[in-house]
């Protein structure tokens, strides 16, 4: 019989469970296994300039990717609008393009921002 399946330590070391090994642990609580981590700084608050600079480097970087794009696409392209037609590089046609799709819905989004703003002040005289 090996030292683990061996009965005779198990009953020296068994106790009657009503009573404390020692008297000081009886008079004791536990100490926490893990000590107490001080406590953290509050966090700092977002705010409305730091959210201004982030937008702006996140600008900076969109147009320095942009820069690039224009000038490795300087081949000449013929557009046609409207019974118009020009030739101009490529990449700025695009850009236009691009303007023009941004410039259409903002002002989408303009016009529905007045839509709401009229509704509100209808249901604000409303209530009153």
């Amino acid at each position: 019989m090996t030292h683990a399946q061996d009965p005779e330590p198990l009953a020296e070391t068994r106790r009657d469970p009503a009573t404390p090994a020692t008297p000081a642990a009886a008079a004791e609580p536990a100490a926490p296994a893990t000590p107490v981590a001080p406590p953290r700084p509050a966090p700092i608050k977002r705010t409305r300039i730091s959210g201004t600079w982030v937008a702006v480097i996140v600008a900076l970087v969109i147009l320095v990717f942009l820069l690039i794009f224009i000038l490795q696409n300087l081949a000449t392209a013929t557009v046609n609008f409207l019974g118009m037609s020009g030739s101009l590089p490529l990449a700025v046609a695009m850009l236009f393009s691009a303007i023009a799709g941004a410039v259409l819905v903002a002002l989408i989004g303009a016009a529905r921002i007045l839509q709401l703003r009229k509704a509100t002040k209808r249901a604000g005289r409303a209530a009153r």
